[in-house]
């Protein structure tokens, strides 16, 4: 998990509200289907309420490369906040469940219309985006990283 809260535990009770009932629907999450591929158009986002879901990357001629498995709460899809609104990754469904879906351009016009509502989402969507980059560096360097061992002094 990225964070130690969910989107919505960073909104304010009624900015929450609003965003659950006017831009967001409960979906499945169907065990082994792609939620979104790399290079698709990034249009929508999820908030995981139970299952599992990996994000891979696409390497040509192998099976993608997991980097994160996300869970409970988790925010699934930030390229929706970024030009030009493509996937930099894929994700799909490791364990079955459900989560909320939340249609991008909706949220975004939310935000764009309610400045708390518009920091709160944003700057949570960037505290999480930079706790996954520092996962996936730590992660990097224990795969690649030199190996402890003896100094030499």
């Amino acid at each position: 998990m990225a964070t130690r809260s969910s989107l919505l535990d960073a909104l304010p009770p009624e900015s929450r509200q609003r965003l659950i009932d006017e831009a967001a629907h409960e979906v499945p999450l169907i065990l082994g289907s792609r939620v979104f591929r790399e290079g698709g158009r990034a249009d929508r986002f999820w908030i995981i309420r139970s299952g599992r879901v990996e994000i891979d990357l696409h390497v040509p001629g192998r099976q993608p490369a997991v980097i994160e498995t996300l869970g409970r709460d988790d925010l699934l899809g930030w390229s929706w906040v970024f030009s030009p609104h493509v996937w930099r990754l894929g994700a799909r469904v490791v364990h079955a469940g459900h989560a909320l879906e939340f249609d991008a351009a909706t949220v975004e016009a939310m935000c764009a219309e309610d400045a708390v509502l518009g920091r709160a989402v944003y700057k949570y969507v960037a505290e999480m985006v930079a706790a996954r980059l520092y996962g996936t560096r730590t992660r990097l360097l224990q795969l690649y990283g030199p190996q402890a061992g003896p100094s030499e002094d």
